[in-house]
């Protein structure tokens, strides 16, 4: 990797909380692979998340990131994109990834889960603390992502993203973004609930996703007309992310309005 997480020591001062952009791409059944397979798979995610920062016009190596093994969590600069992080570079994550399987055996292949959101992110002692990561390793690990990437055997990448990105970024339908591509889902694990929207790229969920078609959008929704997010608000005490743990507390309340 070219980049490595900025972790500072606890006697430093602590650094002013900001909102950025953060995401979180795993290999799925990485301990599936051999000692050399495993080596194999981790230059290869690593590669494959380059180049699609690359060829999309953003800079890894401006990237705080935390390699851990099968899976790569990172905070990316102020004023980074969502439009175009949520656009060019998924496409090219699967882009990528697709012609590295097409060359592999089904046995070699890597198919990943890449969770991305926005809010309160920032370094820490133990890694990166903040709603936001959190929320990123929350949709990453949910099992409905995981059963569905499982379940649709010819597909590379699953792709879940925020409430908040799909209502503020996806609807605008810029860079070539489709609501009707995702479908929504119900995250709760952890002390954490709340919606995220889930995209098979490549794959039409109004036709052929495995579990249904319940949660998909309309086609006819657009931006100007859409209803407000349904979600849960959720706050961290103390928290950072360290080789895919999460230390710390996580409580939730109901949107205002809402009942507890």
């Amino acid at each position: 990797m070219t980049s490595h997480p900025t972790a500072h020591p606890w006697n430093e001062t602590r650094q002013e909380a900001t909102r950025r952009l953060c995401l979180a791409a795993d290999i799925e059944q990485y301990s599936r692979f051999d000692t050399p397979d495993q080596w194999a798979a981790q230059a290869e995610l690593a590669r494959v998340l380059r180049v699609a920062a690359d060829r999309s016009g953003l800079d890894h190596s401006k990237w705080s990131t935390q390699p851990q093994g099968d899976l790569e969590f990172a905070v990316l600069p102020p004023g980074t994109s969502e439009q175009l992080v949520l656009g060019e570079y998924v496409t090219y994550v699967a882009a990528e990834l697709g012609s590295y399987n097409a060359t592999r055996p089904p046995t070699g292949r890597i198919r990943l889960r890449l969770a991305i959101d926005t809010g309160v992110a920032t370094t820490a002692a133990l890694g990166f603390s903040g709603p936001a990561p959190v929320a990123v390793a929350r949709y990453l690990n949910a099992p409905e992502v995981k059963q569905t990437l499982a379940a649709a055997v010819s597909e590379s990448l699953a792709v879940v993203v925020s409430d908040r990105l799909y209502q503020d970024v996806v609807r605008s339908r810029s860079h070539g973004l489709a609501p009707e591509q995702y479908r929504r889902i119900h995250v709760q694990q952890k002390g954490f609930a709340g919606y995220g929207w889930l995209r098979l790229p490549g794959m039409d969920p109004q036709e052929s996703w495995p579990g249904g078609r319940e949660d998909r959008p309309r086609p006819s929704e657009r931006a100007g007309d859409r209803e407000q997010p349904s979600f849960v608000q959720h706050g961290i005490r103390g928290t950072a992310v360290q080789a895919g743990v999460i230390h710390g507390s996580v409580f939730h309340r109901s949107a205002p309005g809402e009942a507890d």
